[in-house]
């Protein structure tokens, strides 16, 4: 895309579930693509055509773009200064004060200062707090570097992000007309539905979205615990809610809101508003509270503390291996202190301390479905286990 550098992109922190769907997307447009990661066992399997995840339809475009040669796995920076495009997947955690941290980006920024050069892009693609663009642009330019900052934020779900980069609006953002030009021309290649608007702006809509999702998770969650508290059949409540009524249509279910981008970001909207986003604290006191509830609601039907548990699916969302903040190990910990044995499941998430799901079935005196693999909604009714199943997931067996 540029005759003074030799390659188009360096996606740093490239080995990730946001990273590697992007340089994929890039190197199959045709754009000669780095990944930079410090994972050296992540790299090795990336090199040798193995994704380190799932991804839907990710390992045939892995293959194919190492085969073109259009993709390279790096461990080192060496190549950083060889992309006219560098994509930057690490964002601002919030610490255990629920504040936003910049010290992954500081580091990040420090460790490619060598291999920076002036006529560079660097595109923020991971979620950022408010004002992070603009305090990039200043330190690069501060320290005499002419390089210019985007914020183009990814807004797919794991598992489909290379169906979705392809399919949903990106977000475009720069600092000046000729950046903007630029990041237009990138993602063009393999999208045309861009959205454009100014940093801050930008910033703002990626924790916007995953906040208003995440609150609307919070009060479906709250209403199914004001409906069970009461002992009350939250599914008809949802099905009457919901039934060819076209106000209610997008209600979700409600189910454990979890995973690593929906509490975190709903708290740096918070930290942003210095605290005053009261609706988001709300939500993350209903939404982290709900493995309570269900532990309260298994207690109801019975003594506990002899019992073996047994939880289904640890991912933070169905048909996924990523475990990241899932709220069924909270559950677990919760469990742990209540009943006698418990037994965890999952048939994508690589922890060694999981067992068979032929183990869990035979063993747990309660269930608790906590994630709605595809594979739970299989199973024949369970007679003579008791199951919490705030998903709905599992077959009931037939009334008496």
């Amino acid at each position: 895309m540029s005759q003074d550098f030799s390659r188009d992109v360096c996606v740093i922190g490239g080995g990730g579930h946001v990273g590697l769907p992007f340089a994929l997307i890039c190197a199959d447009s045709g754009l000669r693509t780095v990944i930079y990661d410090l994972d050296r066992c992540k790299v090795e399997r990336i090199r040798s055509g193995v994704m380190p995840f799932f991804e839907e339809g990710a390992e045939e475009m892995l293959q194919r773009a190492l085969a073109s040669g259009r993709l390279e796995v790096e461990d080192r920076p060496d190549p950083i200064g060889s992309c006219r495009f560098l994509v930057m997947i690490i964002g601002t955690p919030v610490d255990e004060h629920l504040n936003p941290s910049f010290a992954a980006i500081d580091r990040a920024l420090q460790g490619a200062r060598e291999h920076l050069r002036d006529g560079q892009i660097l595109i923020l693609r991971s979620t950022v707090f408010p004002g992070t663009s603009q305090r990039i642009q200043r330190a690069l330019s501060e320290a005499g570097l002419r390089i210019q900052v985007a914020c183009c934020p990814e807004r797919v779900a794991q598992g489909y992000s290379l169906r979705e980069l392809c399919e949903l609006p990106q977000l475009l953002s720069a600092f000046d007309a000729e950046t903007l030009a630029a990041v237009r021309e990138l993602f063009g290649r393999f999208n045309h539905d861009l959205v454009e608007m100014s940093p801050m702006e930008a910033e703002l809509c990626k924790l916007m979205t995953n906040s208003w999702r995440y609150v609307q998770f919070a009060t479906v969650n709250q209403f199914y615990m004001l409906a069970t508290a009461h002992g009350v059949d939250f599914d008809r409540i949802l099905h009457g809610c919901r039934h060819n009524y076209p106000r209610m249509a997008g209600m979700p279910g409600p189910g454990f809101a979890a995973g690593p981008c929906l509490v975190k970001d709903t708290m740096q909207l918070a930290a942003f508003s210095h605290n005053h986003f009261m609706l988001g604290h709300s939500a993350m006191l209903v939404n982290e509270g709900l493995p309570h509830h269900l532990i309260e609601l298994a207690r109801r039907e019975g003594d506990l503390s002899q019992a073996t548990a047994g939880i289904l699916g640890m991912a933070f969302k169905a048909e996924s291996d990523d475990p990241r903040d899932s709220l069924s190990y909270k559950l677990r910990k919760l469990l742990a202190l209540e009943a006698r044995e418990v037994l965890c499941t999952d048939p994508y998430v690589p922890d060694p301390t999981l067992v068979p799901l032929e183990r869990v079935l035979a063993e747990a005196d309660i269930l608790f479905v906590a994630t709605p693999h595809q594979a739970y909604r299989q199973l024949p009714p369970l007679a003579g286990k008791r199951i919490v199943d705030i998903w709905s997931c599992l077959q009931k067996p037939p009334l008496p």
